[in-house]
């Protein structure tokens, strides 16, 4: 089966900081979204779309301490069969008139295509208890937390 994706923006980085810039037919689908601290960006692994990352199903420890092999569905590796990657942002403002949304983190490259932001609704998105295998379990338990924390330590490559 076949599906159609059309790119809804995309991330921009540049000497102001990290932002999503929204094309301009996309912009009236911010109404109403002031209010959110957060929110979920998913986005297209668009350096990494090629046969063979696509058919990478398994990876030699890409995290120290980790298994010695890995399926990239236990990893965040940008290598899988559809190259789509979630972050969840902060907000930092939003203009409306040009469709801008002012973030202060995204693990994506200037001008990766963003697909679709939804809210980020703790009833929906946050479990309060999650567990996580022993070998990843003193990576940082928030997504602020891990701003400073040396993810050099943990990455095999």
């Amino acid at each position: 089966m076949t599906y159609q994706l059309k790119a809804i923006g995309k991330v921009k980085n540049d000497e102001t900081g990290t932002f999503i810039q929204l094309e301009p037919e996309y912009i009236p689908g911010l109404q109403a979204l002031e209010g959110f601290s957060h929110i979920n960006v998913l986005w297209w692994f668009s350096d990494c779309d090629n046969d063979a990352d696509r058919n990478e199903l398994q990876t030699e420890q890409p995290y120290e301490g980790a298994p010695e092999v890995m399926g990239v569905f236990a990893t965040r590796s940008p290598a899988r069969p559809n190259p789509i990657a979630l972050t969840a942002s902060e907000i930092i403002n939003i203009d409306f008139t040009n469709g801008m949304i002012r973030v202060t983190f995204i693990d994506a490259n200037d001008n990766t295509p963003v697909l679709d932001i939804k809210p980020y609704t703790p009833s929906f998105d946050r479990v309060e208890t999650p567990g996580v295998p022993v070998w990843c379990s003193e990576w940082p338990k928030s997504t602020e937390a891990s701003g400073c924390f040396d993810w050099g330590q943990v990455f095999n490559f």
